[in-house]
């Protein structure tokens, strides 16, 4: 499948790396097709590199592991041509640092970022999954508990999430949990207000919940 990832940080790469391994063809995509860390990810994975707007006409399947605070602009410099009816994966959150460390959250209780985006860009099926874990365990849940912990999804169309549980699936996600449409993504985004205290008592960032029952 083709795979367009907006973003060139830790978690786009670590998703790009593991989905090109897999067999996928990933381009990254930045705001300047010359940006230099997509660039040393292409020599060393493979996989493609431009602009926002190319790694959204690329993408059969799109991420969006971008800032929280700029992904309506990124997700506006990809166009809504190139976006139209495709799935986008949305691993981000609304993370407020200005007030420093541990940050807040700047879309709380009401709203998410993921209804954000699916009420800026209609057309595009977004669902919100990935986000309530750190980029090296979102590509391989094996590295804690074998892989025996849970990961959510939320979104609108049924079929979009039929396709994420398939690629969910490759990376070797198994307890996929459906919280429902797009506004559950409260819930998960709002997890992360525990989650970097969890870090910081932890002192590791290889962790996640199971949800028993």
């Amino acid at each position: 499948m083709k795979i367009g990832i907006f973003g060139t940080g830790g978690v786009g790469q670590a998703l790009g790396s593991r989905l090109q391994s897999l067999g996928h063809f990933v381009m990254l995509g930045a705001r300047e097709a010359t940006n230099e860390k997509a660039a040393a990810w292409v020599a060393k994975h493979g996989g493609g590199a431009g602009t926002f707007a190319d790694a959204a006409a690329h993408g059969e399947l799109l991420i969006n592991a971008t800032m929280g605070s700029a992904s309506l602009d990124v997700l506006t410099q990809a166009g809504d041509r190139f976006l139209a009816g495709k799935v986008l994966i949305d691993v981000t959150n609304p993370l407020d640092f200005s007030k420093g460390a541990p940050p807040s959250l700047s879309i709380v209780n009401t709203d998410s970022l993921g209804e954000r985006i699916q009420r800026a860009f209609p057309e595009l099926r977004v669902v919100k999954t990935l986000n309530t874990v750190n980029a090296a365990v979102m590509a391989d849940p094996a590295r804690i508990a074998g892989g025996d912990h849970s990961l959510f999804l939320s979104g609108n169309d049924p079929e979009a999430k039929l396709i994420v549980r398939g690629l969910l699936g490759e990376l070797g996600w198994k307890d996929l949990i459906d919280l429902g449409d797009i506004t559950t993504a409260r819930g998960p985004e709002m997890y992360l207000a525990l989650w970097v205290r969890l870090w910081g008592g932890l002192h590791t960032a290889d962790f996640n919940i199971k949800v028993v029952r």
